[in-house]
């Protein structure tokens, strides 16, 4: 029976120690926002220091937060940006994975250093927001949705997904007269459950955080997404715009911080809820990209 040393039997004892504290760097921030938010705003704002649990407890944060008609606004915007821009990115992406892992394409290794040559290079922020001018993708639905329709990287792990796929089954499938759109929908797809969980997680994040692209091409508040709606209420100069026409001028300073936090967990959620279904797959999916290229 092999002996441990005594460098063997110290080093779990301080991994998990290490572990413990990232882990609390890392979900205290996300405990500091989520009890603040319950908490009674006379406590909060007199509190200083570590926050774990609310001071107190009262909803009126949310009721307040769920009052202002620019973040209902947002969270619809939101809601239409991510379920038709990953619907978007998740069929493009798969068919350009389909045609870069077939061997027998023409053009696929010119094609593929093309698209590789974009993860490093670009035109600049100036001409991609003339290319967009352009194109009269500016103050629209689509603005939101076609400039980051394909996403290099995610393409790339999905192809190698894909080009683990025995070539038996493409093979057995033309035989039995199946085209490449069957081949797909059908074979593909089906065995590469994992790396779509991950892809798709990818895109409905990126766009539920998206606000850069906001900003710059839409100019109409009434289509700004919630995360711009978050920024220019918790960054900008007008801290008023929280609690502005929702409050009391007597409440307003009392009830600003605590509206923040509400509105900070009200936009994160979604997130949460989405994360748990896809933990399967997550793991799997994201290893694929390093075990074949």
């Amino acid at each position: 029976m092999h002996r441990k040393s005594r460098s063997e039997a110290l080093f779990p004892i301080v991994n998990a120690c290490l572990l413990t504290v990232i882990s609390f760097v890392c979900l205290y921030p996300v405990l500091h926002v989520v009890a603040a938010s319950f908490s009674d705003p006379a406590r909060l704002n007199a509190h200083q220091g570590l926050l774990l649990f609310p001071q107190g407890f009262t909803l009126k944060g949310y009721e307040y937060a769920l009052r202002n008609p620019n973040i209902i606004s947002g969270y619809k915007n939101t809601l239409v940006y991510v379920v038709s821009g990953t619907v978007i990115n998740m069929i493009l992406t798969a068919l350009g994975a389909y045609v870069c892992s077939r061997k027998n394409a023409m053009f696929v290794r010119p094609l593929m250093m093309l698209i590789v040559f974009t993860m490093y290079f670009g035109g600049g922020l100036i001409p991609w927001f003339i290319v967009l001018k352009n194109l009269s993708l500016i103050n629209n639905v689509w603005a939101m949705i076609l400039p980051g329709a394909i996403s290099t990287y995610n393409l790339i792990v999905m192809r190698t997904s894909f080009l683990g796929i025995p070539d038996s089954l493409e093979e057995s499938a033309r035989i039995d007269g199946a085209n490449d759109f069957v081949i797909l929908f059908r074979i593909i797809l089906p065995l590469s459950k994992a790396v779509l969980a991950v892809i798709l997680l990818y895109y409905a994040v990126g766009h539920w955080n998206s606000w850069f692209n906001a900003s710059i091409l839409l100019t109409s508040r009434e289509k700004y997404p919630l995360q711009l709606i978050l920024r220019d209420i918790l960054i900008s100069n007008n801290k008023g715009a929280a609690v502005q026409n929702i409050v009391s001028p007597v409440e307003r300073n009392q009830y600003q911080d605590l509206i923040q936090y509400s509105t900070i967990v009200i936009g994160t959620l979604p997130v949460f809820f989405l994360y748990p279904f896809l933990q399967k797959y997550f793991t799997k999916g994201v290893m694929i990209g390093g075990v074949k290229g």
